[in-house]
């Protein structure tokens, strides 16, 4: 699908709870870490809901059950169903079960999440290569997933069988720090294998698919922390997309992000949702370098680095950043260095 290159962060004269109906909601780094709820998500959200925007969690996180995800939700103060619950387990089932006939044996690699969902399409989730698996699927199976695991797989693909992910995400935020993905472990079966698998979960059509199947939304603003995930995916499936800086995504990335990972707000945590956004507006003189301004903040591309000068929320600082940054890039990913800039924030 073809997108317009953003050039600057948008303004928004309402807030967001009111701009859209409903928000797409990224789970880890954004709601919680680590099995916390982050601060200021559970009452961020409370008011969202209060203010009639409905809340959906969509994670590639293929580990849990809806059922679980929602149990966990509710038990952080956050009232959740099992239905507003998306993962990309059931994204990559969907997936799956387009492709092999109802009642097929897949081979799991990974935790209850993608059993529980393989159930869901009609499909029988065996252990070991050698019950004659129509498919393997692997997903995020947490600390405890043992090595053989990825034997039984490379078993399976050597002999044809095709191979799915649910997600490939590097790495995720733990209470302790960030921590290797499903997309490590799918690595290890790659190296081991030289197979490609087809992949479900964030930022690809399957799950923008899947989330827009099971809640309907017609204003959908998705909502995450990660650019190659939360804010790609957003991009491909052409809705606006919120940033916040509580999980893996340091202000430096998103200053050089190219246009696929520019989001259309950011802000610090989840009650961004509760305000308008601030407008970065371009003063550009006859002849003059134009200078992007966004609270008492101003914000220049020069020669080598970026410049920025006056004093404010941060927030506003790192809006005009992004601007003077993405305007200078175009399509691309802007190589100025951001360092000075940045650190006078305190990002």
């Amino acid at each position: 699908m073809s997108q317009t290159v953003r050039t600057r962060p948008e303004g928004s004269e309402r807030q967001l709870s009111q701009a859209y109906d409903t928000a797409l909601l990224d789970l880890d780094g954004v709601v919680y870490a680590g099995g916390a709820a982050i601060e200021h998500a559970v009452p961020s959200l409370a008011a969202a809901r209060g203010d009639g925007m409905r809340l959906a969690y969509v994670t590639n996180n293929a580990l849990r059950t809806p059922q679980t995800v929602a149990a966990h939700l509710t038990e952080l103060g956050v009232p959740a169903e099992a239905s507003e619950i998306i993962t990309s387990a059931q994204a990559v089932a969907r997936l799956i079960s387009d492709q092999v006939p109802s009642g097929s044996r897949v081979l799991v690699i990974g935790g209850e999440g993608l059993r529980a969902a393989l159930r869901e399409r009609g499909l029988v989730p065996v252990e070991f290569a050698d019950e004659e698996p129509a498919a393997v699927v692997q997903g995020y199976g947490g600390p405890d997933l043992a090595w053989g695991r990825f034997w039984e797989a490379c078993y399976a693909i050597e002999r044809g069988v095709p191979w799915f992910a649910s997600n490939t995400d590097l790495t995720i935020p733990s209470g302790r720090g960030i921590v290797p993905g499903n997309g490590a472990a799918v690595e290890v079966v790659r190296i081991a294998t030289g197979a490609e698998p087809q992949v479900a979960g964030k930022p690809l059509p399957p799950m923008h698919r899947e989330t827009i199947l099971r809640t309907g939304a017609e204003r959908p603003l998705v909502v995450g922390d990660r650019l190659d995930t939360d804010i790609e995916g957003a991009f491909q499936g052409g809705v606006d997309s919120f940033l916040v800086l509580t999980g893996v995504t340091a202000a430096a990335q998103l200053v050089a992000a190219p246009p696929q990972h520019r989001p259309s707000y950011v802000d610090a945590d989840l009650r961004g949702l509760l305000t308008d956004q601030p407008e970065v507006v371009a003063d550009r003189g006859a002849g003059k370098q134009a200078v992007f301004r966004c609270g008492g903040w101003a914000a220049v591309a020069g020669q080598e680095e970026l410049e920025l000068s006056g004093q404010g929320a941060a927030l506003d600082g790192l809006r005009a950043l992004c601007a003077a940054a993405w305007t200078a890039a175009g399509d691309g990913s802007c190589a100025l260095d951001s360092g000075k800039a940045v650190a006078r924030l305190g990002l």
